[in-house]
């Protein structure tokens, strides 16, 4: 088996706990429907100020 299928199957069992004989049935597209990184927010004006006024740079001499 490659690397990169029992990576894959680690995941599933530990991380999803998928048993093995259902990862083995699970059409590609839901494999990756399951496995993708979740869409990350955007940071929006409001939000960047909000975090330059928390930290503030610092001036340096």
């Amino acid at each position: 088996m490659k690397a990169h299928w029992r990576a894959a199957l680690r995941l599933a069992a530990l991380g999803l706990g998928i048993p093995p004989e259902a990862f083995w049935r699970l059409p590609l597209a839901e494999w990756r429907a399951l496995t993708e990184a979740p869409a990350a927010s955007v940071l929006n004006r409001a939000a960047l100020d909000a975090l330059i006024a928390r930290f503030p740079d610092e001036e340096i001499r």
